[in-house]
């Protein structure tokens, strides 16, 4: 969403890189590069002056003429800038002290509500409420049977006891969606759902009917929350559309859909800054799970291409199976030998997370890279994945026995040519050796880096080019005063450091607590 405004402001900044002090010049020239990406991402032109003005004020301050790195500080402001016109902090849902916590949907038609309801229903659910879902959108054809669909797949109940409109009968007279509304929250209180999230009609544009119905429905279920649900991709008109719904319903949330979109984003600098109410979620994709509660700071850094590492270790513990990582860790500590069987179970781990394109693109400098990212193909997964299935479960553990016959079942098993099947097979070997040298006590030798302790033959690789040993001077005083100054080096260095059977190397018991390392890392190394 985000791609063209974060390519102008990264490189606007590298322009100020390597500058020990700015000048006015300096400060405006970048300022003015700022409010034309702005522009161009369609943000609305009060949202830019406003923002463009308070970034040149404070760039003009004392806490840039006095840092150390100017062009970082200037980063600094822009970000801190930028996460105010977000909506400042992560706003959640008010719930309800006694009786269901209500939530009213109100937008444009086609702004996505309706899937957005199974997705926020969902969300909830994974938050350990029960949602249910009221169809008060009586006017679109087949509106109701879509929420219904939706509420199956995301495995929440519907309530819906009008059928509504169908394509055909869109002369027929619609049911009363306050009366559904109203009745919705009812059958709730009864039936003990903790959340009520009512589905309401919208219009192609903003018009008098439809508001005033979402007014009405407004005032028979008085809702804790009025999310307000806005198309990302629907440029400067946002802003008017946004006032509009906000003097007709007065919403307390703003919630981004189609957020994935290849447009340009200015909504989502706009909306939260001209009405002043918060940003809440997003919807970043077509499938139900793919909804984000918004953090602002996190927007931010991610325009300013800084990464958003926060939400992708949130991801991770979603969806990380703790029993497997623990069997992988134990496995790692044993220096046990790491199979294709592993493989397979870590692929499936990181396919629980979701597209890797978009985890790749949350980290720090991926605008860097986007285009090899926005080439990768995400069924590249899915073939390495047909590859491993078609061995048997013997050639898994012993990669080894696979010969040529074998690697040509395994090319005709999953359908890809032989030289795929070498290709993963070696790329495997190379994978292994770098997992049996991290399991043998350290990190591989590095280029230009001493060995690290237990690293698996690096210390006798770097002996190689150890310089030579003085030789002993053949006067004896002066070959005495060697030996002493020698067995000094050696008391002074056992204090230090444990010595080389401490570590393990000579057959000595490794003791972690000498080398005063963090808490459980101990167990990382199997001790």
């Amino acid at each position: 969403m985000f791609n063209s405004l974060s390519d102008r402001l990264t490189a606007t900044f590298k322009n100020l890189r390597g500058k020990g002090r700015l000048t006015e010049a300096d400060v405006d020239a970048t300022v003015r590069e700022i409010r034309r990406a702005l522009l161009d991402a369609d943000v609305a032109v009060a949202v830019v002056r406003e923002f463009t003005g308070k970034v040149r004020e404070r760039a003009l301050g004392a806490e840039v003429s006095g840092a150390l790195n100017p062009s970082q500080q200037i980063v600094k402001i822009v970000n801190e800038e930028l996460v105010e016109i977000l909506g400042g902090e992560t706003r959640r849902i008010r719930l309800a002290k006694n009786g269901p916590t209500i939530i009213m949907l109100a937008g444009l038609q086609g702004a996505g509500k309706t899937t957005l309801a199974g997705k926020l229903s969902k969300w909830l659910k994974a938050q350990g409420h029960s949602p249910m879902l009221v169809a008060c959108d009586l006017q679109r054809p087949n509106a109701v049977t879509q929420l219904q669909v939706v509420g199956q797949r995301a495995n929440v109940p519907v309530f819906a006891p009008h059928p509504g409109a169908t394509s055909t009968e869109l002369d027929h007279p619609a049911g009363d969606p306050v009366a559904v509304a109203r009745a919705g929250v009812e059958e709730a209180r009864q039936k003990l759902h903790d959340v009520v999230i009512v589905d309401t009609a919208g219009r192609l544009g903003v018009d008098a009917d439809m508001m005033e119905q979402a007014r009405q429905i407004r005032r028979a279920i008085v809702p804790n929350e009025v999310l307000f649900v806005i198309d990302s991709m629907i440029g400067q008109d946002a802003v008017n559309t946004a006032l509009a719904f906000d003097e007709g319903v007065n919403f307390t949330g703003i919630v981004l859909s189609k957020l994935d979109g290849d447009a340009r984003g200015g909504a989502a600098l706009s909306v939260a800054s001209v009405t002043g109410k918060p940003v809440m979620f997003a919807s970043t994709g077509e499938g139900l799970d793919d909804f984000e509660l918004f953090h602002p700071d996190r927007m931010a850094s991610r325009i300013l291409d800084m990464g958003d590492v926060l939400t992708l270790i949130e991801q991770a513990e979603k969806s990380w199976d703790k029993d497997e990582a623990a069997r992988m860790a134990k496995k790692f500590a044993d220096q046990e030998d790491f199979t294709l069987e592993d493989f397979l179970a870590q692929m499936q781990q990181i396919r629980n997370m979701g597209s890797m394109k978009k985890m790749l693109m949350m980290m720090p400098g991926a605008q860097n890279i986007r285009q090899q990212l926005e080439q990768f193909d995400e069924r590249e997964i899915d073939r390495v994945e047909a590859i491993v299935r078609s061995m048997t479960p013997h050639e898994r553990l012993a990669p080894k026995i696979i010969n040529g016959s074998r690697r040509a079942r395994i090319a005709r098993g999953s359908g890809v040519h032989v030289s795929e099947v070498n290709g993963l097979l070696e790329r495997f070997a190379q994978a292994q050796k770098m997992m049996k040298k991290m399991a043998q006590g350290g990190m591989p030798g590095m280029p230009g880096m001493p060995g690290m302790p237990g690293a698996g033959g690096g210390a006798r690789k770097n002996a190689k080019n150890a310089p030579k040993k003085k030789a002993k001077s053949g006067n004896p005083a002066k070959a005495a005063q060697e030996r002493k100054d020698a067995e000094a080096r050696r008391a002074n260095a056992g204090k230090a450091l444990p010595t080389g059977a401490a570590f393990g190397q000579q057959g000595g018991d490794f003791d972690p607590a000498q080398l005063n390392l963090p808490k459980g890392f101990d167990k990382f190394l199997g001790k």
